[in-house]
């Protein structure tokens, strides 16, 4: 898979994806991301990529000259691929929508700032907007992090196990089991004995009843969605 990211503050991102998981899959060769700097496709000694807003109003907002020639640029270089447009305006970005998206040969994120990017960007270029929640952030680059690493990890040979996106919270629309390690009591605090009986049936019984009952209370609006059995699709 190949993600491009366009942003005004690559380093902010540089970073990001060289730790982890998303380190891993890139040393692997299961996701190829590159991190482009939009104020590289602008064409003016400044490199101005914002102007003020037509109609007035506080702040500044992103002109669209550089973010289509950005895409248009990478475009050339092979498959034109999704590009998405982070913004507060978007869909929630869930795990279905991430499912979807990981499914992709390619994808161009977008990294808005300032007060938004033109209209024009978000009607004739954007193929998708989406938003990881409903606050407000100094730009798109926390949410491209969060974009990327939810996508990269449903990567074939991304994670050690092919079981860990099975069993995660939210993968079967349901949150995940509580979990357990040694030592078997802390501080008077037990494993629940179930996890210690080597009875693989009555552990998944368990785990099964677990995530029910604690999506049943921090989350029921996943059981109103139709949580509780696979929600992929």
């Amino acid at each position: 898979m190949r993600i491009d990211v366009v942003t005004i503050f690559p380093p902010l991102l540089a970073g990001a994806f060289e730790h982890s998981i998303i380190k891993r899959a890139r040393d692997r060769g299961v996701v190829d991301i590159r991190v482009h700097d939009l104020r590289d496709y602008t064409d003016d000694r400044h490199r101005t990529v914002d102007d003020y807003p037509y109609g007035g109003g506080a702040g500044m907002v992103m002109k669209p000259e550089p973010w289509f020639r950005a895409v248009e640029s990478l475009r050339v270089r092979g498959n034109p691929g999704r590009a998405v447009l982070l913004t507060p305006q978007g869909k929630r970005l869930e795990q279905r929508l991430v499912q979807r998206l990981a499914t992709e040969d390619r994808l161009i994120v977008l990294c808005g700032r300032y007060e938004g990017v033109d209209e024009r960007v978000r009607e004739y270029l954007a193929d998708e907007e989406i938003s990881i929640g409903d606050y407000v952030l100094s730009g798109g680059e926390p949410a491209a992090v969060v974009l990327v690493d939810a996508v990269v990890r449903l990567q074939p040979r991304a994670l050690g196990s092919a079981e860990s996106t099975v069993e995660e919270s939210f993968a079967e629309g349901l949150l995940e089991y509580p979990q357990y390690t040694r030592p078997p009591e802390f501080r008077g605090w037990r494993v629940p004995d179930v996890l210690l009986s080597g009875d693989h049936g009555a552990v998944d019984r368990w785990r099964r009843g677990q995530q029910q009952e604690r999506t049943r209370e921090r989350r029921p609006d996943m059981l109103e969605d139709g949580g509780g059995s696979s929600q992929q699709s």
